[in-house]
Formats: C-alpha cells, sequence, structure tokens
C-alpha cells in the first residue's frame, strides 16, 4: 500500500540501452555541475534537435521508462531556464520537443511538477528496508546537497505516510446510512492515525532544511512561468505550440493529491473563489489516476451528511479535522519562516521568482491561510464522548 506514491519503485536508470538516453542521464546525472560552473546552456545549445529522443520508449511503451524520462527532462528543461541570473524565455528544441511528447503521454503539462519532482524521483538506499526518511535517496537534483534532498524526501515519506489514510478515505467515501457505524468511526481513526503520522514528518523539516538554503538554492528551480513577473512573456518551447508562449503552474505541494482527497472523502469545503479556482487548477498537474480518484471521492462520499445525522461521529470526524487544521497551520508557519522572512534578502545565485507568490503563482501566505480557516469551519458539534476504537 502505497497511497499516491508509484506501486512499483521509480527506475534510477533505463531499462533498455539507448544513445539518446544515455545522453540524458548524463546530463541529469551532471545538473549539479553544470549548474554551478553555468554550463547547462552551452551543454543543451550543442546538441541536436533530436539527441534526446525518446521515441524508442514511445515505441515500446515503457511505462516506467518514461516516468523516468519525465524527470530527467523536467530537472534539465528547469535547470536551462531557472539556472541564471535571469529566466530564459524560450526552450530549445532538443528538449522541448521529447518533453512535450512525452508530457502529453501522461496527460500533464510540459512543467516541472510535484509528480515528477517527488512521486517518481527517488529510491531505496537498502532495498530491504521500507521507505523512511533514513532510507529515501534522490534520483534527480538541480544543485544537490542536504537541504535540497531533505525538503524532496519529507514529501516522499509523507505521501507514503498518507497511504492508510487514502486507502480508508476511499473506504469511507462509498459509506451509506446502512453502513455500521463502528465501521465508519474504525475508518476515521485510521485516516486519524495516519495524518499524525503525516504530521510528525512534516514537523522535521527543519532538522536539515535551512530556509536560507531553500529560498536561495532549491525554490528558484521549481517556479512556472504563469503569473510569474519573471516571465511576463511566457515560456517558448522551440518548435511546439506553434512557437506561441505558454503559461504552467510551477511545481507546489498543492498539486499533491492527499489532502484534495482526504477534503472530498470528508465533504470539506472550500469557498467559490480564485482559491477554489486554484485548486481545481491544479489537478490538471496531478497524475491522471489521481485525478479520478479524488473526483470518485468527491461525488459519491456522503460523510458530512452521516456525521451530522449520528451523535456517535462527530468526535471522530473532528479528529480527523484536527489533524488536517494541523497540516495546514504547519505549511502556513513554514511558509512564513522559508518563504516570507527571506524574500527580503537578495538572492545571490538563480531567480528567487516573486517574493509574494508561491511557485505556483499564488498569493500563498493569504491562500494557505485561508485554506486553514475553512478546515477550522467544518467542525461538527460534538454530541457524545464519541464510539472506542
Amino acid at each position: 500500500m502505497r497511497g499516491f506514491l508509484p506501486e512499483i519503485n521509480p527506475l534510477s536508470e533505463y531499462s533498455i540501452a539507448s544513445t539518446s538516453l544515455a545522453r540524458l542521464q548524463e546530463i541529469a546525472g551532471n545538473l549539479p555541475k553544470l549548474l554551478l560552473t553555468g554550463k547547462v546552456p552551452s551543454t543543451l545549445e550543442s546538441l541536436q534537435c533530436d539527441d534526446l529522443s525518446v521515441d524508442d520508449l514511445v515505441v515500446n511503451n515503457l511505462n516506467q521508462d518514461l516516468r523516468l524520462a519525465m524527470v530527467q527532462l523536467s530537472f534539465v528543461a528547469h535547470a536551462y531556464i531557472w539556472g541564471g541570473i535571469k529566466p530564459q524565455g524560450h526552450l530549445p528544441e532538443v528538449v522541448a520537443k521529447p518533453w512535450v511528447q512525452v508530457a502529453k503521454l501522461f496527460d500533464r503539462p510540459p512543467v516541472l511538477s510535484y509528480a515528477s519532482y517527488c512521486l517518481d524521483n527517488w529510491f531505496l538506499m537498502d532495498s530491504e528496508e521500507p521507505i523512511s526518511l533514513e532510507n529515501v535517496g534522490l534520483i534527480t537534483n538541480f544543485l544537490g546537497g542536504v537541504d535540497e534532498d531533505w525538503f524532496v524526501t519529507i514529501h516522499v515519506c509523507i505521501e507514503n505516510a498518507a497511504a492508510d489514510a487514502i486507502e480508508a478515505a476511499e473506504i469511507i467515501s462509498q459509506c451509506t446510512p446502512e453502513s455500521s457505524e463502528q465501521e465508519i468511526v474504525s475508518l476515521m481513526h485510521r485516516i486519524e492515525d495516519s495524518l499524525i503520522d503525516v504530521n510528525q514528518i512534516f514537523s522535521r523539516m527543519t532538522e536539515r532544511c535551512d530556509p536560507y538554503i531553500y529560498y536561495h538554492r532549491v525554490r528558484p528551480f521549481i517556479f512556472g512561468s504563469k503569473d510569474n513577473p519573471d516571465l511576463k512573456g511566457g515560456l517558448i518551447y522551440e518548435n511546439q505550440f506553434n512557437n506561441k508562449p505558454q503559461f504552467f503552474r510551477g511545481e507546489t505541494g498543492a498539486q499533491s493529491s492527499i489532502v484534495p482527497s482526504l477534503d472530498g472523502a470528508l465533504g470539506i469545503q472550500h469557498s467559490t473563489d480564485s482559491l477554489r479556482h486554484y485548486l481545481n487548477e491544479m489537478r490538471k498537474y496531478m497524475p491522471a489516476e489521481h485525478r479520478k480518484f479524488i473526483e470518485k471521492v468527491e461525488t459519491t462520499s456522503k460523510v458530512k451528511e452521516l456525521v451530522d445525522q449520528s451523535r456517535n461521529l462527530k468526535d471522530s470526524y473532528n479528529a480527523c479535522l484536527e489533524q488536517i487544521r494541523a497540516f495546514r497551520a504547519l505549511h502556513l508557519k513554514y511558509a512564513g519562516a522559508y518563504i516570507h522572512k527571506q524574500s527580503q534578502q537578495k538572492n545571490p545565485f538563480g531567480s528567487g521568482g516573486s517574493t509574494i507568490r508561491g511557485t505556483g503563482g499564488t498569493p500563498f501566505m493569504s491562500y494557505l491561510k485561508k485554506h486553514k480557516d475553512e478546515t477550522e469551519k467544518q467542525d461538527r458539534k460534538s454530541g457524545s464522548a464519541g464510539m472506542p476504537r
């Protein structure tokens, strides 16, 4: 049971031999050194337009290999776009063509999204040991280092810890008035316990990811072109999209499917405004199967009705809400420490993007506070001490 992580561990190397894939693997593996020496642009611009071709993977329908290609192309492209003092508004065809090709296969935009940054970008240091912060490494980095690795591996482990909550959410979304209240309470306890683990992992972010390093060395590479003042004209993918500028959101935790799934299963409502629109927009950056899962639990769940009709379910329901609220409160706290406070300092390497907006192009502080406040408002008045576990 992996939740939204892939059931089969991501590949670190391609399963077939190919000159173009070997070249892509080499460039992606050398990104920290290429970025340090400023050689990403010259490296890519010296290649022919088909030197990073993924046609062999497409022809053979090698899904896991294609996921690795999506990860590596995304990192290489973003290193090119964001690796200098000023961002590049034009991406060479050698990267743009295969990136767009693979992105279409996954029904996602050609931009570094959470799926490639986190979900498909890890390996186990010891294959016999489980996923944990002590056993997960990253396949691809930008500059590399403890802070960058820790930031992403925290999210990998959060996804793993949330797996039981996601499984319970799927089951609870199918419950009806005929379902056993004891079963519903048990499912809510599973969600609560799973999220306690999630929050415990999330609380460890500050152990090895320094706010200054995150803001000035990690964050600059994950921006997108939409609502980004540093790329007002968008991004041109050479000989793709009829050479018209494209505008896509950057990588953000809002592209994780955990909280939207729990919101849907538990009936947590967000007001119809720009925040709601943004959250819905984030779904097109998620893997297609994750989008379908969220839509399924949203459209079928009757949990809130069941809770309102029963004195025995309210405490367990509120306990789930409290863990979601705690997660959002911690996220808000980190946004203040890792972004808002750091935004006043000049960034000596790369582009920090907008100092008042998140990597997804949103006014992040107000949005995160709104997430937390709207979760608190869903609390149901307790009618009893609840049912025992």
